[in-house]
């Protein structure tokens, strides 16, 4: 068992367990510096060797320059290669085209990063979105409906495959809180991650859940619990050490994977990075386990950055209050 899932058990893991995202602009800012500073770190990277001749060829294709086009018909389109594209053309455009909108047949198991609430936003548009949140009558209904029931065919595909963690993304909150609330995100949201996770428990009831999550998303943590997500990987800037401290430690104990603070990644000096380390571990570090920490590192982060973030992160891995 991985020390990621013992942390979510609760069974007092050797070592706070450490993730490492490189982001494939990184690779191709870097190149083979960047691979040099990954030898350097083979506790969290297991030999990781990139193909830095073929790394546009290897690129998903949100992740392409150009456009793509998924299974809803939404229209991504991307102006630099190794970041994710943004969707600019939404297929339902009015109220007639939500009860027109034909669910995709594929049942491939793909569960995308946005793949319920941010799906609404990329169907629809953002204003389109809010103002049906805000009307609360059958149009929003209809269109949640649609996408959970897609959502609940690709669940059921995926199932006989699961390993120890099966793992869900899906951006809920914005920088400051949830753009719909806490209160229609649990009247119209929160039912429909209960049965997705639902269906994951029901065909195997101790399957770990896994939940990433951008934004500030404190207000709702103890309810994705509740829907069956057993680690949550939230953000420390959006959701502020304290409110994780409240909710996750001294409410009740949730499981998180923190996802350290990527704002701040470029610009401190290591002496920040460490101390931001630091802070917190020393801040929700518990014997049992319930912590993980999560590093994502992307193109403007200097490489002596990177290495002091790694740094820090070697020597608060083995904390032990």
């Amino acid at each position: 068992m991985s020390t990621l899932a013992q942390a979510a058990r609760l069974e007092y893991p050797d070592t706070i367990p450490v993730t490492v995202g490189l982001l494939p602009a990184m690779w191709m800012r870097y190149g083979s510096e960047l691979q040099r500073l990954v030898d350097q770190y083979p506790q969290f990277f297991h030999g990781l060797k990139m193909d830095l001749e073929h790394i546009e060829d290897n690129l998903p294709p949100s992740y392409r320059k150009g456009i793509y086009i998924d299974e809803w018909n939404c229209e991504w389109h991307n102006a630099h290669a190794g970041n994710e594209a943004i969707v600019v053309k939404h297929p339902v455009q009015t109220e007639e085209d939500v009860f027109n909108l034909q669910i995709p047949a594929c049942r491939d198991g793909r569960l995308p990063h946005g793949f319920m609430y941010l799906r609404l936003l990329d169907l629809c548009g953002f204003e389109n979105a809010m103002i049906w949140f805000a009307e609360e009558d059958e149009t929003i209904q209809t269109l949640i409906d649609k996408v959970l029931e897609y959502n609940l065919y690709q669940v059921a595909a995926v199932l006989p495959r699961m390993e120890e963690m099966i793992t869900f993304g899906d951006d809920l909150g914005t920088q400051k809180g949830l753009a719909i609330g806490p209160e229609r995100w649990r009247k119209y949201l929160k039912p429909c991650f209960r049965k997705l996770y639902g269906l994951v428990k029901a065909y195997k009831p101790d399957q770990l859940i896994y939940m990433h999550t951008d934004g500030c998303i404190w207000e709702i943590m103890p309810d994705l619990v509740e829907c069956g997500v057993d680690m949550i990987n939230p953000q420390f800037r959006a959701n502020g050490l304290d409110n994780l401290v409240r909710v996750c430690r001294k409410d009740q104990i949730i499981p998180i994977h923190l996802d350290l603070d990527r704002q701040l990644f470029p610009l401190a000096t290591p002496g920040q990075l460490k101390d931001h380390v630091a802070e917190c571990v020393e801040s929700l570090y518990l014997p049992q386990g319930a912590l993980g920490l999560s590093i994502e590192l992307n193109y403007e982060v200097p490489l002596e950055n990177a290495a002091a973030i790694l740094d820090a992160a070697e020597k608060y891995r083995h904390y032990r209050g």
